[in-house]
């Protein structure tokens, strides 16, 4: 041990050789390899989950329009499609928009006039008809399920087809689902909009309950859906479907049905297979399809295992079972599958359809150049010719009317100069016939003064010489 090593304290050796053995051996050079990053995971897999999120936060809207006779039992499929009871918020549709109060105001003075021109027996026969008018019921709520809210409107008629007289019974129907349209057009035709303030107010689906007579479809049942089927998602259903026999019966009268929607080319919905279904929605949906027009039986009652079911002396019908009714199929076709197609055809070809028509019959034609991009000295040069097309064009009317009015002058002053004329040769004919009048005067007057010469002479002889003189110059001056 050294000098050094011995003055330094045991403790401080110990750490130190500790130290000593932690460093590490002389490592080879090795050369460092820069490759590019591979493209991987961006993130835009997550937008589902954004809308998700999105719609979330902006809930949902949906609106139902359910139309049949009475008795079919419309108020009871709403409360059992959507499990709860909704007849308690039931009112007028849309009392308290403007569209609405200003179209009962309008309704109210066609009335007040009818009443003032017509007599009072046609009064009577007035008052019959308003009783036999269709009432649109509204009913308004908000549903939450697992946190996602649903704003729904469903509008069912009272006295539809219920009455001896039920033509242009579809036009009410036809009116209300053009004035939903015409509200949304206007909210969004406005230069300042507030698309986020106002809800769709357009009808999504019309849901028509058909009679189970077991024969077949109508000439009111057929008119009503060739009419409707152009401007809404049409739907048509057998209501109570419990009250037919067997299911054999069902079938044969679903046949029937679609064979009188084919030979009058009624349009219904259907929803649309995708090239990215699975397999097994593809198969659903054709099951589906199978299965129109839904066979549909209604009922909130409970049976004895809790299950929603009518119950009958002769056995029990369960609502939700497929091998009892359609009724699960019809909640997937409106709310648990396809509601955003319901929408998305309502908003991207019957609206649009409906749109086109209207601003075409308002005279608006379409213009694909008010937005479009253009060049500042182009558009110099087009403005700069269109400022001298103008100028020329006001130069030739300028000229046209110079020339007019020169006509116009010189028309005037020929008629003046014919005038004058006319006054001239007028005037002198009349000095003419004053001269000749005067020359006349004259030559009587020379041959008077002629014949009284002649008596002058002889009395002047006998006169003197000096009378005689101052005669002739009398004379003379009077000549």
């Amino acid at each position: 041990m050294t000098e050094v090593e011995a003055n330094i304290p045991t403790s401080e050796l110990t750490e130190q050789e500790e130290v000593l053995k932690q460093i590490l051996p002389s490592q080879p050079e090795f050369k460092v390899l820069k490759k590019k990053l591979t493209q991987g995971y961006v993130g835009f897999a997550n937008l589902p989950k954004q809308y998700h999120r999105k719609s979330i936060r902006q809930g949902f809207e949906f609106n139902l329009m359910l139309v049949g006779k009475d008795g079919l039992g419309k108020k009871t499929l709403i409360n059992t499609l959507f499990n709860r009871d909704l007849t308690n918020e039931e009112s007028e549709t849309d009392e308290t928009s403007d569209e609405q109060i200003s179209r009962n105001l309008s309704e109210k003075l066609r009335r007040l006039q009818l009443q003032e021109t017509l007599s009072e027996t046609a009064g009577q026969e007035n008052a019959s008809l308003e009783e036999n008018n269709i009432n649109l019921k509204s009913i308004n709520t908000v549903i939450e399920e697992n946190g996602v809210n649903l704003r729904l409107n469903v509008v069912h008629t009272e006295g539809f087809g219920g009455y001896i007289d039920n033509t242009d019974s579809y036009v009410p129907i036809m009116k209300e689902i053009h004035r939903r349209y015409d509200y949304y057009l206007e909210q969004e035709n406005l230069i300042a909009r507030k698309l986020n303030e106002f809800n769709d107010p357009r009808i999504h689906c019309v849901l028509y309950l058909i009679e189970p007579n077991g024969h077949g479809l109508t000439d009111f049942d057929l008119e009503f859906c060739s009419k409707i089927s152009p401007i809404s998602n049409l739907i048509p259903i057998i209501a109570k479907s419990d009250t037919l026999k067997t299911t054999e019966e069902i079938t044969a009268f679903k046949n029937r049905i679609l064979k009188q929607l084919a030979e009058h080319n009624v349009n219904y919905f259907t929803p649309s297979v995708y090239q990215d279904d699975d397999k097994e929605n593809s198969e659903y949906i054709q099951e589906l399809l199978n299965k129109f027009p839904l066979a549909v039986m209604a009922g909130t009652g409970l049976d004895s295992t809790g299950k929603r079911a009518r119950v009958y002396p002769w056995g029990v019908l369960n609502v939700d079972n497929p091998k009892h009714s359609d009724f699960t199929y019809l909640k997937d076709l409106l709310i648990k599958q396809f509601m955003e197609e319901l929408k998305e055809k309502t908003s991207n070809v019957l609206y649009e359809e409906y749109r086109s028509q209207k601003l075409v019959s308002l005279g608006i034609k379409q213009d694909n150049t008010i937005f479009k991009e253009f060049d500042p000295s182009e558009k110099l040069k087009e403005e700069k010719s269109l400022h001298e097309a103008k100028l020329s064009k006001l130069e030739s009317e300028m000229k046209q009317i110079f020339l007019e009015k020169v006509l116009e002058k010189e028309k005037k002053l020929q008629k003046s100069e014919n005038e004058l004329f006319l006054k001239h040769k007028e005037m002198k004919d009349k000095l003419m016939k004053q001269l000749k009048a005067l020359e006349d005067k004259k030559y009587q007057l020379e041959m008077h003064l002629q014949s009284n010469n002649g008596s002058s002479v002889k009395e002047d002889n006998t006169k003197s010489p000096q009378a005689s003189i101052t005669k002739e110059k009398k004379k003379g001056f009077l000549r």
